[in-house]
């Protein structure tokens, strides 16, 4: 039972983070997990078993708002479920002691994209609710996408919804709604590739559970946290957390001195506390880019200059 609830902590944390930042379950899940001793095969399959249902669930009610390019969807998650496929087929071949430092490798560089992306130079907006990008450009971002979110437990939301903000040819509702919604063909293709190469004996139904349960207790909170807490924050905030969890798994695995790894955690939390103290000022001094500036807004400006 204690382990139901830990584990539903890491879930209800995990979806905080996601819903209100479009991205970053699977990768702040699976940073929480290694750090709790699961082995890095176990923790991704576990993770992706989980999103199976948080993001079927997220992708319903992503449609029920109108939030879904059903067309984005199935050029972006089909080869995303390719690559996922292949991922999580590559990270079940390895041994446990390749794997931990390789997964955190993948998710400190994410966590490093993430931090530096919200502090410096949130996502753009725009407005159109179709998107226009064709298959050129969407099967090699969901194949690349999905391969790395299976073998690196984590990184189809923080590869996918970047890239396409950044265009900046689509309302952010549409992708993030449409990317949530292309997650549970990723998800469902990762699970079925891990259940292949590790057997389901090796899943352990308290995490799994666990996950989804926190995963679907959060999403109303983090549905109003979005609304409350602006993204540049709460991403530089969890950039850092993301970091630092996972260096210290690589400092472990590379049997780092002590003095080192200290020096290394010190440089990591005042680059943290230093992101999150330029994010707070830029949102308090209204200094965030036009980028970052809610789709709201946008469409307020449109209608004004018409």
């Amino acid at each position: 039972m204690r382990t139901l609830i830990v584990f539903a902590l890491v879930g209800f944390g995990a979806q905080l983070v996601d819903g209100a930042l479009g991205m970053a379950y699977g990768v702040t899940s699976t940073s929480l997990l290694l750090v709790a001793g699961v082995n890095p095969a176990t923790a991704s399959a576990s993770v992706h078993l989980a999103e199976v249902g948080t993001t079927l669930a997220a992708g319903a009610s992503h449609w029920r708002f109108g939030n879904v390019d059903w067309k984005l969807v199935l050029k972006l998650g089909v080869p995303g479920a390719i690559g996922a496929f292949l991922g999580a087929t590559a990270l079940s071949a390895l041994a446990t002691d390749d794997a931990a430092p390789y997964m955190s490798g993948i998710l400190l560089a994410l966590g490093v994209y993430i931090l530096v992306r919200f502090t410096i130079r949130p996502p753009r907006v725009a407005t159109a609710r179709k998107s226009p990008h064709g298959a050129k450009f969407l099967s090699p971002l969901g194949l690349v996408g999905g391969f790395i979110d299976a073998s690196g437990g984590g990184g189809w939301g923080p590869v996918a919804t970047p890239a396409l903000l950044t265009a900046g040819k689509t309302a952010p509702r549409t992708v993030i709604g449409s990317v949530d919604t292309s997650e549970f063909l990723v998800a469902l293709a990762a699970s079925v590739g891990f259940l292949i190469g590790l057997g389901s004996e090796v899943l352990d139904p308290f995490t799994i559970g666990g996950l989804l349960i926190g995963g679907v207790l959060a999403a109303p909170l983090a549905a109003w946290l979005v609304t409350k807490v602006p993204a540049p924050v709460l991403g530089s905030a969890v950039g850092g957390i993301i970091i630092f969890t996972n260096a210290r798994t690589i400092l472990r695995a590379l049997e780092a001195p002590g003095a080192v790894s200290l020096s290394i955690y010190v440089v990591i939390i005042a680059v943290w506390i230093a992101a999150v103290a330029t994010s707070v000022t830029k949102v308090r001094r209204g200094t965030i880019p036009a980028e970052a500036a809610s789709e709201k807004a946008v469409e307020e400006a449109e209608q004004a200059r018409a």
